[in-house]
């Protein structure tokens, strides 16, 4: 029997708590023999920090003896100041609140608390021997989160605990967690700013191709668009464009800025910077899915591309959508070996190619996309 009630002979509903489970009949029994609940109480309550605030040290120490052996972290405070300046110290998981106080009341500190950024949002519980509606409905108005009339129970008040420190434990991994969020958007940010003032770079070295990659990554990025990719593989293969030319770093400045066509000793070299691209850009994880242009934005469909000589379809897909516009945007801009051609020539010559440099489909989308006819 519990008080009146015979045990249901029945499965009840659980109280589902992690790693443990009681039957609203077991946890009875467990009260009704005044057990010892410490082994579940401490596996929950490890690193939350109580802050209790009495003026009387009775009061203080009968808190103490029923929370000290349930896994907490207790601070202790005799007035109101005392209670906010540790509250700022120490910012504990909850507050257990004396309302009847000398100075600041209960009330003032609760509402002192919540009118301060800083520490407004921590949980309080107000304990008070006022047991009417007004005292209930002034500490809510105060701000605080739950109200325990003294005397208290001790199996209510560590059950009360244990919900509100839970809550306010998942409040602060929210609250990390969108932290953390915030620093890899910031992080993100920083390594997009990175690759653009990288290709910026580039080309101001070379200053006939000045503003080339953020066109063909832009270009580039529609293009995938309208292929289908999705946002992740944008991203990705717009990084490839912005560095397609990285392994130009590689390159001296007398082939890369020769007035003239080429020797084949000199060709041999400059056919080395996808080459260099990779062997730069591999060690870093997070660019190792942009590869994929910078290595192989010379492949052609054909298989006569270079440096690995790929055919067809084992051109990854980035590199083929990439390989028109690059041709595209070079064809129709200065180099320091011919002058621009015509949007005419150009659209000649890409439909020429296509098939041996480029991916018919690819070309086909090319001009659909961007209307070029």
């Amino acid at each position: 029997m519990i008080g009146d009630l015979p045990i249901p002979t029945y499965q009840l509903p659980l109280y589902q708590f992690p790693t443990y489970q009681f039957t609203i009949s077991q946890f009875a029994i467990l009260k009704e023999d005044c057990m010892d609940l410490s082994f579940f109480y401490k596996e929950h309550n490890v690193d939350s920090v109580i802050l209790i605030v009495d003026d009387e040290y009775a009061g203080r120490e009968t808190l103490q003896s029923i929370l000290e052996g349930e896994g907490y972290h207790l601070q202790m405070a005799e007035n109101g100041p005392q209670a906010i300046e540790k509250a700022k110290k120490f910012l504990p998981d909850v507050i257990l609140l004396d309302v009847m106080m000398p100075g600041m009341t209960g009330f003032e500190v609760c509402q002192s608390i919540r009118s301060d950024p800083e520490i407004a949002e921590i949980p309080i519980i107000m304990l008070t021997a006022l047991d009417d509606r007004e005292s209930l409905l002034a500490a809510l108005k105060a701000g605080a989160d739950d109200f325990i009339s003294k005397p208290f129970d001790r199996y209510e008040l560590r059950a009360r605990l244990l919900g509100i420190t839970r809550l306010n434990r998942y409040r602060k991994l929210l609250q990390e967690r969108t932290k953390l969020e915030q620093a890899n958007a910031q992080l993100l940010a920083a390594y997009e700013a990175t690759i653009e003032t990288l290709s910026h770079a580039m080309d101001l070295r070379d200053r006939e191709t000045e503003g080339h990659s953020r066109r063909v990554a832009e270009l580039t990025a529609r293009l995938a668009q309208a292929q289908g990719l999705n946002e992740d593989e944008i991203v990705h293969l717009r990084r490839g464009a912005l560095l397609h030319d990285l392994g130009k770093i590689g390159i001296p400045d007398s082939i890369l800025h020769k007035p003239d066509r080429l020797t084949n000793e000199e060709w041999a070299i400059m056919r080395k910077h996808p080459e260099f691209a990779y062997s730069m850009l591999y060690p870093i994880e997070y660019l190792r899915p942009a590869l994929d242009i910078p290595y192989n934005h010379h492949e052609k469909w054909d298989g006569t591309g270079y440096p690995r000589g790929l055919k067809g379809e084992e051109i990854p897909l980035a590199a083929r959508l990439f390989a028109v516009t690059d041709v595209w945007d070079a064809l129709i801009s200065d180099r320091p070996y011919r002058p621009a051609w015509s949007e005419q020539d150009a659209r000649a010559y890409i439909r020429d190619q296509s098939g041996r440099h480029f991916d018919p489909r690819v070309v086909k989308l090319f001009f659909e996309i961007f209307l070029v006819t």
